[in-house]
């Protein structure tokens, strides 16, 4: 497979993931707030094609539990308590991206049902749908703390490689102070100067944005190299020998040359900062209930009992995976095609 071919593989499931997030309310079957307290930690729902006389059926079915309480690993399933899955259900009301409100599911069953297909936790919450909703609060932190990374990355980078001298010196020292910070003893400074009592959606900016300013270092020292380059290039030289001025010269020719560096910092760092985003909120310094971002999710694995009675409370992590896989994947591709281009 070439590398064109890879990276249009993984632009398509990337697109693909991110339609899910963008429409987690319609593919979720509930709310990330919805609860059933008679149902905590509900192992995994089996989907059914076969009824008990071993007839085959075209549309999935759960069987429900004999017991109110549902325990782990533990379930009697009553043949009796069939709940068929239907498509395009009313259900809990929903915003898409946050904005159209909308009270369409893609799939659901009876009130008196319920399908967890990744199990519930603690609150009997749906493991599936608090994974999709919280995509939309880990990925959005991953795309803005990268967006300002990279922002300031051209930016700095950018002024240091074509001005050189005692302006590029100032600019490389200072990043290289950013990359020997300890980011994460810097937020827990942080947080611990700031009120406790702050709302969640402030939290998620600050960690944004501390995460966004600690990592331009590195974007910057990229595009340096590309701007020491791309000043020596004759028809920039032309351009300059023409009267052209510094700021046209950056916008036109020079840094237009950064993209291809620009475009794989941007799908390195997002995966990296989604990754930060998880970790600060699984130690408690990002946002936190009821904001259904998927280092809460998997805060609950900090609990001994969790950790060796329910395996599913793992698998938000085992999904987040394949998806950085795909996320390096495209970044090793365009750094490829980027190579290419160039040479």
């Amino acid at each position: 497979m070439t590398h064109r071919q890879k990276l249009g593989v993984a632009l398509v499931l990337l697109a693909a993931f991110q339609l899910l997030i963008v429409f987690a309310g319609f593919f979720a079957p509930y709310g990330f707030a919805t609860q059933d307290r008679e149902r905590p930690f509900a192992a995994p729902t089996t989907l059914h094609f076969r009824d008990a006389q071993g007839h085959f059926r075209l549309r999935p079915f759960i069987l429900e539990s004999e017991s109110s309480e549902v325990r782990a690993g533990a379930d009697v399933l009553d043949a009796r308590q069939v709940y068929p899955v239907r498509f395009f259900v009313d259900g809990a009301p929903y915003k898409i991206a946050g904005i159209i409100p909308a009270h369409m599911h893609l799939f659901g069953v009876e009130q008196t049902g319920r399908i967890f297909l990744m199990g519930s936790d603690a609150y009997g919450r749906d493991q599936f749908s608090r994974f999709l909703f919280g995509g939309q609060i880990s990925l959005l932190a991953g795309l803005i703390a990268a967006m300002l990374s990279v922002s300031i990355g051209i930016l700095m980078g950018g002024i240091a490689g074509y001005y050189g001298g005692w302006v590029d010196e100032l600019l490389m020292r200072g990043g290289e102070l950013f990359l020997a910070l300890p980011w994460l003893y810097l937020l827990f400074a942080v947080r611990a100067a700031l009120p406790l009592h702050i709302s969640q959606w402030e939290v998620f900016l600050l960690l944004v944005s501390v995460m966004g300013l600690i990592g331009w270092a590195r974007p910057a020292r990229l595009i340096r190299g590309v701007v020491l380059s791309a000043k020596q290039r004759s028809f920039v030289m032309a351009a300059r020998g023409f009267g052209a001025s510094d700021a046209y010269l950056l916008r036109r020719h020079v840094l237009p040359q950064t993209y291809g560096v620009l475009l794989t910092q941007m799908t390195l760092l997002i995966p990296q900062f989604v990754l930060a985003e998880v970790t600060l909120t699984f130690l408690g310094l990002g946002v936190g209930e009821p904001l259904p971002s998927w280092g809460t999710q998997l805060a609950s694995l900090q609990q001994y009992y969790v950790l060796s009675s329910y395996w599913w409370m793992f698998l938000p992590a085992l999904l987040l995976i394949p998806l950085f896989l795909v996320f390096y994947t495209a970044a090793d591709a365009l750094q490829e095609l980027y190579k290419t281009v160039t040479l």
